[in-house]
């Protein structure tokens, strides 16, 4: 079926029956055209029957920032739900287990977690892991098959994404595959590829949370220093955690310092495949790299959505939102917004009012390590730029079957130049 064909069957479905969290439909890419379609005729769009129950959406980039910037009305915390659209992901159908990460937190908790954590993405960590980043990316880069087909998802985009988690956290570098692999089994739920069962799921997550005591233990008893887990230990506000609330703040920086760069190192190589004369214009102007960093995660938008649960009744349009509805905020659909975007699926590097993407979200959850993944991908792009004319993608990419993380599995490549 070709793309045209593909796009007429699913815009055929009556308007009341659009579903859009079904996750084939992100692996086939024929959400876009949904989306594009609620955007024309029902930016505030309400699904009665769904996986998940009844739910709303909401697809403009406006009327998402009003939902986002309003956690007084539209609630992350895990009690009503958390913050996607399968309960499951905060409440477990496993007895007396909960996830109680701080982006699934209202304040004023949400912030006492966060503050503990946040010298991580200071200015001055910033300057200070530079140098870093870009020895091991050239390393990652320099051993690469210069001859041969390869799948740069697993030699690039995690290799390099799991050596940045390991230095936030101080982690033992020999192990580091380890924290994809929590990353994958936390955000992987019924119906998506690799889903392990609620169960194993439970198991694994016990694995990470015996691992990360041992740490804990190490450094609650030595003097603080600047890592995420000894960040934790030394707060008067969070060295006192159950373990269950240590693991549910552990999940969320694993889960966020991974899927934003690891699944947008891999988009830009599917960018570059789809629209390479946008390369051509970075690689003969290298000042566009910043830019076109922000472009490709705007493009890729690597979490589609966020949830939030109203606690009272809202006027949103011409809709109104009744007290316990879930509302999901279709960043991958804002992102694509015509009247803020235009030519949205298009890459266009110099695109000059990209800053205005939702991929890190809004207001009081704005992505915490939002500079650190723009760190990373910058640098890579400087590195790739100087020592490749091409990569060429030798097949088309496959990618994940999941409404949570918008990523790839492959992306097979050969290098040119």
């Amino acid at each position: 079926m070709n793309n045209i064909e593909q796009d007429a069957g699913v815009l055929g479905v009556p308007l009341d029956r659009i579903d859009v969290s079904q996750h084939h439909l992100f692996r086939t890419g024929e959400v876009l055209p949904l989306f594009a379609r609620l955007r024309r005729e029902d930016p505030v769009h309400y699904c009665a029957d769904s996986q998940y129950g009844p739910y709303w959406s909401v697809t403009k980039l406006e009327d998402i920032m009003k939902v986002d910037t309003n956690p007084k009305v539209f609630s992350s915390s895990w009690e009503n739900g958390g913050i996607v659209l399968d309960d499951a992901q905060a409440r477990p159908p496993v007895k007396d287990f909960v996830l109680s990460a701080f982006i699934a937190l209202d304040e004023p908790q949400h912030g006492m977690y966060r503050r503990a954590v946040q010298p991580i993405v200071s200015a001055e960590s910033m300057r200070s892991l530079e140098e870093l980043v870009r020895a091991r990316t050239v390393k990652v880069l320099d051993s690469l098959p210069r001859n041969e087909e390869f799948n740069w998802v697993d030699l690039v985009s995690i290799e390099l994404t799991t050596l940045m988690l390991a230095t936030l956290f101080d982690f033992p570098i020999e192990d580091r595959r380890l924290l994809r692999e929590w990353s994958d089994v936390t955000a992987t739920l019924e119906g998506m590829d690799g889903f392990v069962g609620h169960e194993m799921r439970m198991v694994k997550l016990g694995e990470c949370l015996q691992y990360f005591t041992r740490l804990w233990n190490e450094r609650v008893n030595a003097p603080p220093k600047f890592d995420l887990v000894s960040m934790l230990a030394h707060d008067p506000q969070t060295r006192n955690m159950t373990p269950a609330e240590y693991l549910s703040q552990l999940l969320v920086l694993i889960v966020g310092g991974n899927d934003t760069t690891r699944n947008t190192m891999s988009a830009s190589i599917n960018a570059i495949n789809l629209f390479p004369d946008e390369y051509r214009k970075v690689q003969q102007d290298h000042k566009l790299i910043a830019n076109m960093v922000d472009e490709i995660i705007r493009w890729q938008t690597p979490v589609p959505h966020q949830r939030r649960t109203a606690q009272e009744d809202f006027q949103l349009r011409d809709k109104l939102i009744r007290k316990g509805d879930k509302v999901a905020m279709w960043y991958y659909s804002g992102n694509r917004d015509e009247d803020v975007f235009p030519d949205g699926d298009a890459v266009k590097v110099s695109r000059t009012n990209v800053s205005r993407q939702l991929s890190f979200g809004f207001g009081i959850h704005r992505c915490m390590g939002m500079n650190i993944a723009k760190l990373q991908l910058r640098i890579l792009w400087e590195e790739m730029l100087d020592r490749f004319d091409f990569i060429e993608m030798v097949k088309p990419p496959v990618r994940t079957m999941s409404n949570q993380i918008n990523g790839y599995t492959e992306v097979m490549v050969r290098l040119h130049g």
